[in-house]
């Protein structure tokens, strides 16, 4: 019987397990972002705008005809201006100075004077007035009240990042003077990190979701992968503990689970060996046990039986060469004819005696039982196939009902005498239809091998005698075919050394002969 398991399964653990990872690692990513991740763009595009400031520099110092004093940047500097703006999305202003007290007096040289607006110019003499005079920007432009922070500074250049309280927006700005004693004033839109990383945040969710639904369908099939070999094992342990030690776990891989099967294996041979010796180990104790309050009263009874047995075709032997001896008759004939009966009583008293030693040595102990596990439907057919030719001669037929392997634990030689002496029998005794019928029937903890044959039942006051030695019903048949009534008390002694049941019933068209083997494990 199976038992029920407890708790939660390994697979339903890996599960649990590597979600739980999952997550770990996305929080710990959104943690990252959400507080470093601000601190980190301000630092990038400070550089950016510090690298662009090197850059025009080095842009204006090559452009040797905006050197002088109200000359546009030339068409290629321009260009490479223009590039430098777009690809990092800055607001760049390079201009002059004419007189730094009073009035401003500012020119554009970049792109050129006509692309610049009002707007741009007011604010660009505002910040003028904050970054190199010092002045507050309180004119121009809705009287502006901007808020600026720091961040860094050189001494050409100053990077600040500004809050405009108007629009509500924060940039990053940077005021110097270049070598060439024009001015530059770059400006770049720092809000708009925050709606990227809204975006970002919102995009990382909707990959967190999509990596957990992935990430489930994966670890379970990735958890059966591992829990398929081991629910797999576990049948095995499973049939084992029922005794069934012909399945195996098939070994293809390499790692511990392989290792596992490759122990169930293993284990399940070791443990079919055990049994087996468990087995013989058990029936020895029972056996010597019994024997030693049976041995004396076996020993008068064999004597008693086997003399008794043995007087009659001695008595035949001597009576026919005594007259051998004195030519009670001259016909060449007559002396063949006691020959043959002296050589036919002979013949009988070696096979009596034969069986009388089997007998004798199961009965005593002698014959060492050998418990093992085999098919005995395999046993069956040879026994049946040799008797086939024996019952053809009688005109009769044997037929096996089962074909699909059953094992026994049993002394294979021993059964196969049992079966022999059972088919035997059923081939001497067969009459009416002819029929022999061999078949198994499945029982709780043993198997129940039976032949039955169609002719005259026992009487029922002798169905309990015929296992008895030298025990015959119909002593006239019994003779008929050279029978002495000890075939059967060998399948009992047989079946008693291996501590199984055999018996007899009759039916309305025949006699059935049973006995049973074991299939299980013993107590």
């Amino acid at each position: 019987m199976k038992q029920k398991v407890q708790g939660i399964s390994i697979r339903t653990k890996l599960i649990i397990t590597m979600l739980v990872i999952l997550g770990f690692t996305l929080f710990a990513f959104w943690f990252v972002n959400y507080e470093f991740l601000p601190a980190y763009y301000e630092h990038s595009k400070v550089s950016v705008l510090e690298d662009s400031y090197r850059q025009i520099n080095e842009i204006i110092q090559e452009d040797d005809s905006f050197l002088e004093e109200g000359t546009p940047l030339s068409e290629e500097s321009t260009q490479d201006v223009d590039i430098m703006a777009a690809n990092h999305s800055f607001s760049i202003y390079i201009f002059e100075l004419s007189n730094f007290f009073g009035n401003i007096m500012y020119s554009f040289d970049y792109p050129n004077r006509d692309m610049i607006s009002d707007r741009q110019s007011k604010t660009v003499e505002e910040k003028t007035k904050e970054y190199v005079l010092g002045l507050e920007a309180g004119i121009g432009i809705g009287n502006r009240t901007d808020s600026k922070e720091k961040i860094t500074e050189s001494g050409q250049y100053s990077v600040y990042k500004v809050m405009d309280e108007k629009i509500g927006s924060d940039y990053l700005e940077l005021f110097g003077q270049l070598q060439s004693g024009k001015f530059v004033y770059m400006r770049t839109n720092y809000q708009s990190m925050t709606e990227n990383l809204r975006i970002f945040n919102h995009f990382l969710l909707i990959v967190a979701i999509g990596s957990v639904i992935i990430s489930i369908f994966l670890m379970i099939l990735v958890s059966n992968s591992f829990a398929k070999p081991i629910l797999q094992i576990a049948d095995i342990a499973n049939k084992m503990a029922n005794l069934d030690f012909d399945v195996r776990y098939p070994v293809q891989r390499y790692d511990e689970i392989g290792m596992l099967g490759n122990s169930i294996n293993a284990l399940s041979d070791k443990l079919e060996n055990t049994i087996s010796e468990l087995k013989a180990a058990n029936n020895e104790l029972e056996k010597d046990i019994r024997n030693k309050i049976q041995i004396d009263e076996m020993r008068k009874e064999f004597l008693s039986n086997v003399s008794h047995e043995l007087k009659t075709p001695i008595a035949l032997i001597q009576g026919y060469a005594e007259g051998l001896q004195d030519n009670i008759s001259d016909d060449v004939e007559s002396r063949e004819f006691y020959c043959d009966v002296i050589i036919d009583e002979a013949n009988k008293m070696n096979k009596t005696v034969k069986k009388l030693l089997t007998l004798n040595q199961i009965e005593f102990g002698k014959n060492q039982i050998q418990f093992e596990r085999f098919n005995i439907v395999q046993v069956l057919e040879s026994v049946v196939q040799s008797a086939t030719l024996l019952a053809e001669q009688k005109d009769a037929e044997i037929a096996l009902e089962n074909d699909e392997p059953i094992y026994v634990w049993a002394d294979e030689y021993m059964v196969e005498e049992v079966i022999t002496n059972y088919i035997s029998n059923a081939i001497n005794h067969v009459s009416g239809e002819n029929e022999i019928r061999v078949y198994i029937e499945r029982r709780e903890h043993v198997v129940r091998i039976s032949v039955f044959n169609t002719g005259v039942p026992i009487p029922e006051e002798d169905l309990d005698k015929i296992w008895i030695k030298f025990y015959k019903v119909d002593k006239a048949r019994t003779r008929e075919y050279g029978g002495s009534g000890i075939g059967l008390s060998i399948v009992k002694a047989i079946m008693s050394s291996m501590n199984q049941e055999c018996g007899v019933k009759n039916h309305e068209d025949g006699v059935e002969f049973w006995f049973e083997l074991d299939c299980q494990m013993i107590d």
